[in-house]
C-alpha cells in the first residue's frame, strides 16, 4: 500500500505519520467493536454468527498488528492502536446496546403491594412470579420475570413509578425452556424496527 500511495504523489511523512496510524486506528475499532458483539452473541447462544465475528475479527487484529510491525520505530502507531482499543470499546458496546438481544431476568423486592405492578404486567403478557417474603424490616414482596432486553427499560420506569425505592437485580439469561421464549429466535431491535417502519 506504502508503494502505491507513493507513486501517487503521497509524500512518506504524510503516510508515516497520518494514514498508517489512522488505519491502524480505524483497524482497531473495528476488531475490538467485533469482538465486543461476538461475546454477546456467544453469550446468547448465537452458535452460527459468533464463529462468523471471530474470523473477521482475527483478520483484521493480524493486520492492524502487521502494520504495527512494518512501522515499529513510529510512536504514533502506537498511539493509534491504543486508541482504537478504547475506541472500539465504546462503539462496541454501543452496538450491543442498540441490538438489544437476548433475555434479562429481573427480581424486585418491595414492602408494597405489587397488585398495580401485576396488572401492568399482565397487560403486557410478561410471565412473572410473585411470592411473600422476609426482609430486614419485616414482610416484602419477591417479584421474578425474564423478559426481553428491549422492553427492560420500560418495565424498570414502570418499578421506580410504583415504588422508586425498590430493590431490583438485573441478570443476563442465556437460555430459558420454553420455546416461545427461546433466545435463538431474537432479533436485533433496530431490525425489527426498520421492517415494521417499511411495512407502514
Amino acid at each position: 500500500m506504502q508503494d502505491f500511495l507513493l507513486e501517487l504523489g503521497v509524500s512518506e511523512q504524510l503516510f508515516n505519520y497520518i494514514i498508517m496510524p489512522a488505519l491502524i486506528f480505524c483497524a482497531r475499532v473495528g476488531d475490538v467493536s467485533i469482538n465486543t458483539l461476538r461475546i454477546m452473541f456467544m453469550m446468547n447462544g448465537k452458535r452460527n454468527v459468533a464463529p462468523i465475528l471471530g474470523f473477521f475479527e482475527a483478520l483484521i487484529w493480524l493486520l492492524a498488528i502487521g502494520q504495527i510491525f512494518q512501522n515499529i520505530n513510529n510512536p504514533l502507531s502506537y498511539i493509534a492502536y491504543a486508541a482504537g482499543f478504547g475506541t472500539g470499546t465504546y462503539v462496541g458496546m454501543y452496538f450491543e446496546e442498540k441490538l438489544a438481544l437476548g433475555r434479562v431476568l429481573v427480581r424486585v423486592i418491595t414492602p408494597k403491594p405489587q397488585q398495580e405492578l401485576l396488572d401492568f404486567m399482565k397487560e403486557k403478557d410478561y410471565r412473572f412470579t410473585n411470592v411473600g417474603a422476609e426482609g430486614r424490616y419485616g414482610k416484602v414482596n419477591l417479584l421474578f420475570t425474564v423478559m426481553k432486553r428491549e422492553n427492560l427499560q420500560e418495565f424498570i420506569s414502570k418499578v421506580k413509578e410504583f415504588d422508586e425505592r425498590a430493590f431490583y437485580t438485573i441478570e443476563s439469561v442465556k437460555r430459558v425452556s420454553e420455546d416461545d421464549l427461546n433466545v435463538m429466535e431474537d432479533r436485533p431491535r433496530f431490525k425489527s424496527k426498520l421492517f415494521s417502519k417499511a411495512r407502514t
